[in-house]
Order: C-alpha cells, then sequence, then structure tokens
C-alpha cells in the first residue's frame, strides 16, 4: 500500500487547511494513522494518530485546532487543521502503523504567514 498526502498550501496565521491521506490499498488493516510533521532546524513531530477504533490522540500544542479523521471505506485519512499559527509551517506527511514499519507518504508543504 502506497500513501500520498497532499492539500498543503500558503495560508494566513489564523487560517484553516485540509489534508488528505489517500492510499492505494485498503486502510483498514492498518491499526493506526498518523500525521507528522518536519520543520527546518527541528525533530520530526507525532501530530495525530487515529487507531482503527477512530480514538485519535494529538500532540499538545495542536490539540483544539487540528482534527484527524480516518474513512476506511474511502482509504483515506483527513487532517483538518485551523487556527493556523506560523509555527506550524512545515511538510506533513502521513504514515500507517509506522511503528511497525508501514508506509508512509511523501510530504506536503504547509506555509503559514504572519
Amino acid at each position: 500500500v502506497q500513501l500520498q498526502a497532499s492539500g498543503g498550501g500558503l495560508v494566513q496565521a489564523g487560517g484553516s487547511l485540509r489534508l488528505s491521506c489517500t492510499a492505494s490499498g485498503s486502510t483498514s488493516r492498518f491499526n493506526v494513522m498518523a500525521w507528522y510533521r518536519l520543520a527546518p532546524g527541528k525533530q520530526r513531530e507525532l501530530i495525530a494518530a487515529i487507531t482503527r477504533g477512530g480514538s485519535a490522540s494529538y500532540l499538545g500544542s495542536v490539540k483544539g485546532r487540528f482534527t484527524v479523521v480516518r474513512v476506511d471505506a474511502e482509504n483515506t485519512m483527513f487532517l483538518q487543521m485551523t487556527g493556523l499559527k506560523v509555527e506550524d509551517s512545515a511538510v506533513y506527511y502521513c504514515a500507517a502503523d509506522p511503528e511497525y514499519g508501514g508506509p508512509w507518504g511523501k510530504g506536503t508543504q504547509v506555509t503559514v504567514s504572519s
């Protein structure tokens, strides 16, 4: 299964974006799907994860602003981002069962301007 992240772009601070992660095959096989981000000069961060059962967890700095949803029937995961801040600028990646060597998608750039 291959993953493809999309939906990034340039947005002003306070704005919103929705990222999509589309799989080439069934996502229901994966227990956990997740979003990560990597900003220049920083370590990669796990920002949101969602289990097959729909239980979601978030990095503290995005909690309340970001929402992760997976739709296994469509082999897709979304990350709805609101209240974007300049510090949210990064390349965003999606992954499936990352702790077990699952697939990663190529990143999508999110740039938030002040």
